[in-house]
C-alpha cells in the first residue's frame, strides 16, 4: 500500500522536541522523507499496524497530530512535483 504521512509535533519543550525526533526516526524505518515532516511509505499491512503502534506510543495525543493518506495503489510512482528533483525511488531498496 501506498501511505503519505505528514505530522506536526509540538517542540516547544524539551520533551517535544524529543518526540518530534522519535517520529522522524520511526517514520524514515518505513519510508523516504521528501520534505521535513512529510514522508512516502509503501508497505504491507503488517508494517502498516507496527508503524501505527510504534507513532501511538511516542506522540502525545493533545499536543502532536499525524496525519495518514492512504493513496491508490502505486500512486507514489507517478507523483507530479516542481523544484529539485525527487532523488528515491519510493519502491527501491529503504537504507536504515
Amino acid at each position: 500500500m501506498d501511505l503519505l504521512i505528514t505530522y506536526d509535533v509540538e517542540t516547544v519543550t524539551p520533551e517535544g522536541q524529543a518526540r518530534l525526533r522519535r517520529v522522524a526516526k520511526i517514520c524514515e524505518a518505513y519510508g523516504h522523507r521528501v520534505q521535513k515532516s512529510v514522508f512516502e511509505v509503501v508497505c504491507r499491512d503488517v508494517d502498516k499496524i507496527r508503524l501505527l503502534a510504534a507513532l501511538h506510543q511516542v506522540i502525545d495525543p493533545q499536543r502532536d497530530s499525524i496525519r495518514i493518506y492512504h493513496l491508490p495503489h502505486h500512486a507514489l510512482d507517478d507523483v507530479e512535483h516542481l523544484g529539485r528533483p525527487r532523488d528515491i525511488d519510493p519502491r527501491g531498496p529503504l537504507v536504515i
